[in-house]
This record gives structure tokens, C-alpha cells and sequence, in this order.
């Protein structure tokens, strides 16, 4: 069983039973970070930055759990912001793999749809978690057709390699923008057909929550046996059953 709380924007925290995961803190209105790590002092924090755009980082984190042992894993165009920082960094780009790092965790980066890079976690006890940091087919303000096309064709082809490496993903975080209009929740879709998702949360949602958590609006496969949850305000905790899996 873990504990998923939502910070804000792509930001989570996963609270496992031996390590602290944080996803893309940007900001954290309600504080709960700082209360998680004040509970659990004896568990390691690893956070993880999928890009150093706007509303993914914020240069805070290197403060942050300053009495826990701590690892940050980035993409390596946050790198430069680590600066004298005395903080543990391992960098990434799409294609590399770490393993056996604080919390028994092994990594592997995928390539996200125009910046940075997105995050495959293996716990150590096997469960898989996926942050998708800026993975899109489409972006709500693109009006280039072959950037469009280019960035749908970037997504399916990364969706494919995952599957291909790992047959199941227990807990995925994918970007469902509904300023995207109808078509808003169609990655999602062909994220969830493509791959076996035990549990499926949207973020990136620019406060449009109900939009989001309408999963009727969400063209998938029928017989899909993916959960899905949406967060509907910051600080809120969804406990979720992540099954130990073997990647393949």
C-alpha cells in the first residue's frame, strides 16, 4: 500500500513503506510535503524533476528535507541550477538507467514530448510508477500542423517503448489538459490501451479538475481494467495497492 498526495500542477508525493517519492515540486499551498517529512523522519526523500520548466521545478527542493537523507534525480537541463548546492544529484537524459539507488529505487528515463524528460520507478519491491513529466501528444497552444504531428508521433513512439520494456505499470501520472478541447483526454486513452495500468491519475489539469475526473470523457477500450483517480484539490491523499511486478 502507498500513500499518494497531490501538491499542485505535476507535483505528488508517494509515501512507500521505505521511501518518500516526490514528483515535480513546484509549490505546495497546503504544506503537506512539510508535514509528510515531519511524520518520517527515519524514510529517505527522493525527488525527482522531470524539466526545469515553469510549474516542474522550483530551486526550493534543494532546501527541502534537510534532516532526511535525501537524493534528487533530474533531467539534466536542471543540472545548472544545483550550482554549490551540497545535495546528491544524479543527472538524466531519455535512455539512461540508474539502479539500486537511496530507497532501493531503480530509474529509467523516457523521452517526454517538448522538454525534459519522463520517469519509470521501480520500488524496491518491484511496483512500478510512472511520472510523465510533459509526455503529450499535443500541446493546447500549438498551431504548427507538423509540430502537432510531430509531437503525436513522439508520444505514441514512447508509449510503445515502455510497453516494450515493461509489461505492467502499477501507478501512472500522465498530463490531461483540458484546454485541449474534446480531444483533451485522448492520450490518456491510448496511454491506458497500450499499456496495463493498474492505477491512472491526471495532472497538469490548470485547475480544471471536473473536466479531468469525468472519466466518461475518456475514449478508452471497454473492457480496460485501469482505476482512475483525480485529485480535486491540493494537500488531498489517495491510499493505492501497488502490486510487486517484474519489468521485463
Amino acid at each position: 500500500m502507498a500513500k499518494i498526495t497531490y501538491l499542485d500542477n505535476c507535483g505528488f508525493v508517494v509515501r512507500a513503506a521505505d521511501v518518500i517519492i516526490v514528483f515535480d515540486y513546484y509549490r505546495d499551498p497546503a504544506h503537506a510535503l512539510d508535514h509528510i517529512i515531519r511524520n518520517h523522519p527515519e524514510l529517505p526523500v527522493v525527488f525527482f524533476v522531470s524539466s526545469s520548466r515553469k510549474g516542474h521545478f522550483n530551486p526550493e527542493i534543494f532546501n527541502l528535507a534537510q534532516d532526511n537523507k535525501r537524493l534528487y534525480v533530474l533531467a539534466n537541463d536542471v543540472l545548472s541550477h544545483v550550482g554549490d548546492t551540497e545535495v546528491a544529484a544524479v543527472g538524466l537524459s531519455a535512455g539512461d538507467r540508474v539502479e539500486d539507488i537511496t530507497g532501493g529505487l531503480t530509474v529509467e528515463a523516457f523521452e517526454a514530448s517538448e522538454a525534459g524528460i519522463s520517469f519509470l520507478v521501480t520500488t524496491s519491491c518491484g511496483s512500478v510508477i510512472f511520472h510523465g513529466g510533459d509526455l503529450s501528444p499535443r500541446h493546447y497552444d500549438v498551431t504548427d500542423t507538423r509540430k502537432a504531428e510531430r509531437m503525436a508521433s513522439q508520444f505514441t513512439i514512447t508509449v510503445r517503448r515502455i510497453a516494450a520494456a515493461y509489461a505492467d505499470i502499477n501507478l501512472a501520472f500522465l498530463e490531461v489538459d483540458p484546454r485541449l478541447g474534446k480531444d483533451f483526454a485522448k492520450g490518456a486513452a491510448e496511454f491506458v490501451d497500450t499499456l496495463h495500468v493498474d492505477n491512472f491519475i491526471p495532472m497538469h489539469m490548470e485547475g480544471m479538475t471536473a473536466q479531468a475526473g469525468d472519466f466518461r470523457n475518456y475514449p478508452v477500450d471497454a473492457d480496460t481494467a485501469t482505476h482512475f483517480h483525480c485529485f480535486q484539490e491540493v494537500g488531498q491523499t489517495l491510499s493505492v495497492k501497488l502490486p510487486a511486478v517484474t519489468a521485463g
